[in-house]
């Protein structure tokens, strides 16, 4: 039995824990809040996110919190015309083998808490890793309280900033990417009957675009209004004015604005990212989750590839405990390329895709226009199709 020291107790430091245990592992998970908690609203989960989840023996936990999404809606914003539409039932179910659904970051958090205590991983909160140090075939995480837990590897999945990676990596600050997005959760109780759909829409403008779907098996409405203005600061979860966010996005056609007038209690974060790096492993030490690959949410890959690293970690450390190097350095091998792809995939479709303005938006619109459903499906397949994660 090895034993393996986590870093972080969020999606991706539970998913790695719960992979971990269930491979037959001793696991300590080093959390730097005060408790087990997620913040955030809802998340998109594609059918590579529910393999994962399979794969951790906990899909049917999140599936029975998650809502079943019937289509991808990509709407122009000014207009409210509908451009084009991805079904997700019938043949994509079929092709891909799992469906693509929406949950609330809480409940798949839950799910996986839920696991790893059922599984007997130490838990311990208020424990925030600051560096490591290697010897005697052992890797040895010290927390900000002064502790010292001594493992075989040590996993760091403590989000974007990191203090495993920065030692291991190096590479300073996250990469602000001008975006501020706002949101929102309503109860859906509150939605008039017909904007209530079984569809996240996505409403695309010059410079903007607005999402809203179900979370919570249906008891609320999720919304993320995004905005490229240039910003160069972050900013974690602060309040927004009702009126700041309906002047931001005061170009939305009249359906849109009907559902962006729902919103209260709106937050505004920063949205940042990474530069992929070759290099995710020192020895004993590796990261996973936000840590490795940062990336912003155009993608909605973010959740599911730290889900995709935890299944693969489960696979290359069943072994002997002296060759958890070498198993590192092959996971290290087989997801940058991947993970790679996805990061850089997101920012283009944050500037391209949704963001386009004038004739490169005419000329984007005209081209979704003329895909079927199955040339979707081929655009998506290396992603949502994606059921061993090592592929590109």
């Amino acid at each position: 039995m090895t034993h393996i020291l986590v870093a972080g107790g969020g999606i991706g430091g539970l998913a790695v824990a719960l992979g971990q245990a269930r491979s037959g592992h001793r696991v300590t998970v080093l959390e730097s809040r005060p408790e087990f908690s997620e913040i955030g609203a809802g998340i998109q989960l594609a059918p590579n996110a529910f393999h994962a989840l399979d794969a951790l023996g906990v899909r049917d936990a999140v599936a029975d919190r998650a809502d079943f999404i019937d289509e991808l809606r990509f709407m122009d914003g000014t207009t409210g015309r509908r451009v084009a539409a991805m079904p997700l039932t019938g043949g994509y179910r079929t092709r891909f083998g799992n469906p693509y659904a929406v949950v609330h970051r809480a409940d798949l958090h839950r799910a996986l808490l839920d696991g790893c205590r059922d599984s007997g991983v130490e838990l311990m909160a208020g424990q925030r890793v600051t560096r490591y140090e290697h010897s005697d075939g052992h890797v040895t995480a010290t927390t900000a309280t002064g502790d010292r837990f001594r493992g075989q590897a040590l996993i760091g999945a403590d989000g974007l900033r990191s203090a495993v990676r920065e030692q291991l990596v190096g590479d300073g600050a996250p990469r602000v990417s001008g975006h501020t997005i706002y949101r929102s959760v309503i109860p859906m109780s509150e939605v008039p009957e017909q904007l209530r759909t079984r569809a996240v829409t996505l409403w695309a403008g010059p410079k903007w675009h607005f999402v809203h779907y179900p979370i919570g098996a249906g008891a609320y409405l999720n919304l993320a209004a995004t905005r490229d203005d240039g910003a160069v600061h972050e900013i974690t979860g602060t309040p927004a004015p009702r009126e700041r966010v309906l002047a931001e996005f005061d170009e939305l056609s009249d359906a849109a604005r009907q559902v962006l007038r729902l919103g209260r209690d709106w937050r505004i974060w920063v949205l940042c990212d990474r530069d992929p790096v070759a290099t995710w492993v020192d020895r004993r030490v590796a990261l996973a989750g936000d840590a490795a690959h940062p990336m912003l949410q155009y993608a909605a890959q973010g959740a599911c590839t730290a889900l995709e690293d935890a299944v693969v970690l489960a696979a290359l450390l069943r072994c002997d405990p002296a060759d958890v190097s070498q198993r590192l350095e092959k996971y290290n091998g087989v997801r940058r390329e991947r993970t790679a792809r996805t990061t850089l995939t997101a920012r283009w479709m944050g500037s391209e895709l949704y963001h386009a303005a004038g004739a490169r938006a005419a000329e984007r619109d005209a081209l979704l226009a003329s895909h079927s459903a199955e040339d979707l499906y081929d655009v998506v397949s290396w992603l949502h199709g994606a059921t061993d994660f090592t592929t590109v």
